[in-house]
C-alpha cells in the first residue's frame, strides 16, 4: 500500500464532503466532527456521486435513492444498496490528509 496526499485540512471544513480523483479512483472525503473519513466516491447501488449526499455524523445517505452507509466501516445501513463501501485508512501529517491506496 502507498500513502498519497489527497487534500489539506483547510479544504474540508467540519460537516462537509468533497470528491477527489486520484490514482484512477474517485475518492470522497468527509470531515465528521474533526475526524476525516475516506471512501469510494460512488454509491454501490447505482453509482451516484456520494459527495452530493447527506452527512449526519458518520451516516451518509445517497441523494439518488436513499441508500445509507456508515462511512467509518463502509457498512450498509439502509437499502437499496446491498454492498458495502470501500473505505481507506486516513493519516494526518500536519495539515495534509493522506490516504492509503491498495
Amino acid at each position: 500500500m502507498s500513502k498519497i496526499k489527497i487534500a489539506s485540512l483547510s479544504d474540508l471544513p467540519p460537516g462537509k464532503m468533497k470528491e477527489y480523483r486520484i490514482a484512477g479512483k474517485v475518492i470522497a472525503l468527509a470531515n465528521c466532527e474533526g475526524e476525516i473519513k475516506a471512501f469510494d466516491g460512488f454509491c454501490t447501488h447505482e453509482k451516484c456521486s456520494l459527495a452530493g449526499g447527506f452527512l449526519d455524523g458518520f451516516t451518509l445517505t445517497c441523494y439518488c435513492h436513499g441508500a445509507s452507509f456508515d462511512i467509518s466501516t463502509g457498512e450498509v445501513l439502509a437499502p437499496p444498496a446491498t454492498s458495502p463501501l470501500k473505505t481507506y485508512p486516513v493519516t494526518l501529517v500536519g495539515q495534509d490528509i493522506m490516504i492509503e491506496l491498495d
